[in-house]
């Protein structure tokens, strides 16, 4: 049976990130004095007061995730966010007040944002979010960095999972099993290979994209909505970050493409990365002894994708 981190262990775990963030903060000059929890799930984001810093701290990582590969993905999403912000994209960007570059302390790995005021009465609105990502897609497509294709798909950590959740059966069925690893046959060669994507996909174009479902991480701030959270920046279809979301959140964002003149999802690339999406959702189960919540909050997920066609119906 899989064992999950107790109450005490989750708190220490807490506790030991939100002490590396002080620290650190603290050795780039700020003064912190009331460091204030604001967020703890796959990571702790913490206030460092009264200094207008936000510290990010990853806490719950694939088991071979090392902190010279996150750093790169950290540095990604720094310099993307800084660009974006330079230009007058609602973001909400690197501090201003440390280096913009990602930290090592006690294991963990820690960049710092400008702090935001939350107006925490207004209700999220996931149509116009998701319309809004086209604006998002927009000002991203002239971004210069360098950026590796699909990487927020994760083939190497779906690759591994799926074999890991074999001595999990608690966590996903047999069966369940026996069809994600046989669903990632087929999907997973499109995910590695942007020769493979592009064959599959004839003139689907690639651009920088979020990464992480976008309408979901666009913060409310009292001064407006900033696009948040690039930790999974990548090269890839703009369908990406709408996958799993569903019709209707797709026809909100096919709204924003007209407004900015560009291309409606295509339906072919929305069943890949919708099916893609699901499979790395599965694979996160894996994670649930870091975080025991994941169980119940993924079965939804789960039992969707149970009634969705093998592969996306990609499979010949």
């Amino acid at each position: 049976m899989t064992v999950f981190l107790t109450e005490e262990q989750l708190a220490h775990r807490t506790s030991a990130a939100v002490d590396a963030a002080v620290g650190a903060g603290r050795e780039l000059g700020l003064t912190v004095t009331d460091a204030e929890v604001l967020h703890d799930v796959f990571s702790v984001v913490v206030h460092l007061a009264p200094a207008p810093v936000v510290a990010r701290i990853p806490t719950v990582l694939p088991y071979r995730e090392d902190l010279d590969a996150l750093a790169v993905r950290r540095r990604a999403e720094l310099d993307v966010t800084r660009w974006l912000a330079d230009r007058g994209t609602p973001v909400i960007p690197p501090s201003p007040l440390v280096p913009p570059a990602p930290v090592r302390r006690d294991g963990f790995s820690i960049t710092f944002w400008q702090f935001l005021q939350e107006d925490r009465g207004k209700e999220p609105d996931y149509a116009a979010n998701s319309e809004s990502v086209a604006d998002l897609h927009a000002a991203l497509r002239d971004y210069p960095g360098r950026l590796s294709f699909l990487s927020t798909a994760e083939p190497r950590f779906v690759t591994e999972s799926l074999v890991r959740l074999e001595r999990h059966p608690d966590l996903l069925a047999p069966a369940d099993l026996d069809r994600a690893r046989r669903e990632w046959q087929v999907l997973e060669p499109l995910v590695r290979s942007r020769p493979a994507f592009q064959e599959a996909f004839p003139g689907i174009d690639l651009q920088p994209v979020h990464g992480d479902c976008p309408p979901a991480n666009i913060f409310s701030g009292v001064d407006g909505d900033r696009y948040a959270d690039f930790e999974m920046v990548t090269l890839g279809p703009v369908e990406w970050d709408l996958a799993t979301l569903g019709p209707d959140l797709e026809a909100a964002y096919n709204r924003g493409a007209r407004r900015n003149g560009m291309r409606p999802l295509d339906a072919d690339v929305m069943r890949f990365v919708n099916t893609v999406g699901m499979l790395r959702t599965l694979a996160h189960l894996i994670l649930a002894p870091q975080l025991p919540p994941l169980v119940d909050y993924l079965k939804p997920s789960v039992e969707r994708w149970r009634t969705m066609p093998f592969a996306g119906g990609l499979a010949t």
